[in-house]
């Protein structure tokens, strides 16, 4: 594909995503399907979810038909992560709808992750080599579930899922460029931030629209090969980098969630971005902040691409400790009185 008509392509992914997104609002509002805050909500009044019914299918018929015209090592790869996508999207709207069990959802995750690292068995190691061929694919689908579910758990406010998805699949282009492994990786990841950008229109605060869990899973699972495909074609530091702020406060989080004996997968407000809202801060500064820290981010993946390895995986260490500082220490209003509760958004 020329790179006029690629970037035709990412034009209608984004346009797509946004007309989309908005037909989803109107369907979503006239059948209330709605998300009713809980313990986990930012928001405080009921909001229409399940956008990611429209975003997910913009990002799925955009990697399909690339998939159809990649080289034929890389067509299947992207063909089963698209059927795993869609899989999921449908699972996860029932899950949205009436709720299902972890188990559940679990199952029906390493399903998809397994039928893919299967499809793609001839790819190679994901970890550089370091482990044997069996340790390496199960550490590869590990990963890849916990992927899928911290980005999950992860979006939690306005603008922040939108955020996280256009910086990784930005992110992933850049790597790919730099590092001349194809054109084919470069456009899987600005389809997906191109369609990221067209729901963040929708979802920016105060949000209109929720992507749910509709819109989360799929999201994290796309991502999570993208992330896992660097990795296999050498660019581990870059697939490490990109993610590093949601991999360090989900992971922290649950962490001392799991010391204290809390339910890991109960619903909860201690994720490092909703302290800072719950301490007065808007949605809208959180994301801002947080897509600071991930250009940053893209800029050290892009050293640790042309070789800087080291320094580049140090600063990202950097970037995400400030971050989740900045996050962590703002103070509650009125010396110490509890915070209002959030804006209706």
């Amino acid at each position: 594909m020329s790179w006029p008509d690629a970037a035709a392509t990412v034009f209608v992914v984004l346009v797509a995503s946004f007309a989309g997104t908005r037909l989803a609002l109107w369907a979503l509002g006239r059948r209330a399907i709605l998300d009713h805050p809980n313990e986990r909500s930012s928001h405080v009044t009921p909001k229409p979810r399940g956008a990611g019914l429209a975003v997910t299918a913009v990002v799925v018929v955009a990697w399909g038909a690339l998939g159809t015209g990649a080289p034929s090592f890389e067509r299947a790869a992207i063909l089963s992560v698209c059927a795993g996508a869609l899989g999921l999207a449908a699972l996860s709207f029932v899950d949205d709808l009436k709720g299902l069990s972890v188990g559940w959802r679990l199952l029906g995750q390493f399903a998809a992750v397994a039928a893919v690292l299967a499809a793609t068995a001839e790819r190679g190691a994901y970890f550089a080599g370091i482990l044997s061929p069996a340790a390496d694919l199960f550490a590869a689908a590990l990963l890849w579930v916990w992927f899928i579910n911290l980005f999950n758990f992860m979006d939690g406010i306005d603008g922040i899922a939108g955020v996280e998805t256009a910086s990784v699949g930005f992110g992933v282009t850049c790597a790919a460029l730099l590092a001349g492994i194809g054109q084919t990786p470069a456009l899987l990841g600005l389809t997906i931030a191109a369609a990221a950008l067209g729901f963040l229109w929708w979802n920016w605060e105060p949000a209109k629209v929720f992507l749910g869990d509709v819109g989360s899973v799929p999201l994290g699972f796309l991502l999570g090969w993208l992330l896992l495909d660097l990795s296999a074609r050498g660019l581990w530091a870059a697939a490490a980098i990109l993610p590093s702020y949601y991999f360090a406060d989900a992971t922290i989080t649950l962490g001392r969630r799991a010391l204290k004996r809390a339910p890991v997968w109960q619903a909860h407000r201690e994720h490092y971005y909703q302290r800072a809202v719950r301490h007065g801060r808007t949605h809208a500064a959180v994301a801002s902040a947080i897509l600071v820290a991930n250009v940053l981010l893209i800029a050290l993946a892009g050293l640790g691409t042309i070789g800087w390895t080291i320094p580049a995986l140090l600063g990202a260490a950097v970037v995400v400790g400030v971050l989740i500082f900045h996050l962590a220490s703002g103070r509650r209003p009125d010396n110490g009185a509890p915070a209002p509760p959030p804006a209706a958004v």
